[in-house]
């Protein structure tokens, strides 16, 4: 079993910063892509930025600039640099991962953190 668990959201007030964290653990498995994804509240989820194991990071157009996502490969944690947050970047931020695991390929979602932009 895998389990991915992020960390590191709350409240911040706009033009303030916040680094999310997503570490997956478990037994006999391989993350070899990790991604940060959201969904605001009455919207869809949306990609923000995926990073391989080499780190080639991929981005939506839309976050590159204040998002910045890396990786601790050892540790087989992922990280969300988030800066110049505004209201409308309120959402539930989840991480997710592409699998080799128990010698099949599979996915799997963290629980998701709340960010709340606000004054």
């Amino acid at each position: 079993q895998v389990q991915l668990v992020e960390s590191g959201g709350g409240l911040v007030q706009p033009g303030g910063s916040l680094r999310l964290s997503c570490q997956a653990s478990g037994t006999d498995f391989l993350a070899y892509e990790m991604s940060w994804h959201r969904q605001a509240p009455g919207k869809q989820r949306e990609m923000i930025a995926s990073i391989s194991r080499s780190d080639t990071t991929n981005y939506t157009d839309s976050f590159k600039g204040r998002f910045a996502i890396s990786r601790d490969l050892p540790a087989d944690t992922i990280y969300l640099q988030m800066n110049s947050l505004e209201p409308e970047d309120t959402a539930v931020y989840y991480c997710h991962a592409d699998l080799i695991h128990g010698g099949r390929m599979g996915d799997a979602w963290g629980q998701g953190t709340q960010v709340t932009v606000s004054s």
